[in-house]
């Protein structure tokens, strides 16, 4: 197998992996908005980055997922989800985490609306280009 095409796979088992801690984190009211959102975000960040790294585009290390949907756009592939809503999510991967006092961007509905389109985009463009009908997972 070539190396991008690894390279995808590895990237959607780790957002599988945050969608899972997403998926747990979510229900859990004592748990605040920042801790699940920044699984959220790093399920969308690891999903877009599996597609790039498909496409065999290069990208900076970012978690900004305006930017990389935007790269992606560059290169012909339009993401599922519009730059508006992943403007939502982008800042739970670094800045909210430390402070997120009074914070309301995003439902947690939302966010899992987000995860699951941008999931399962990434998923069906690597399935289709690698012939992989079954990503493997990580645990």
């Amino acid at each position: 197998m070539q190396p991008h095409i690894e390279e995808a796979l590895r990237s959607l088992r780790v957002a599988a992996r945050d969608i899972r801690a997403f998926h747990v984190l979510k229900d859990a009211p004592e748990i605040d908005l920042a801790s699940v959102c920044f699984h959220a975000q790093q399920a969308i960040e690891k999903s877009l980055k599996a597609v790039l790294l498909l496409s065999q585009v290069e990208f900076r290390r970012t978690h900004d997922l305006v930017e990389l949907a935007q790269l992606l756009r560059q290169h012909g592939v339009e993401a599922p989800v519009a730059s508006d809503q992943l403007s939502r999510l982008s800042p739970f991967a670094v800045a909210l985490r430390y402070d997120n006092i009074g914070i309301s961007i995003i439902t947690r509905e939302e966010a899992a609306n987000l995860v699951k389109l941008t999931y399962d985009w990434a998923e069906a463009l690597v399935q289709t280009a690698t012939g992989v009908s079954d990503i493997p997972n990580d645990q």
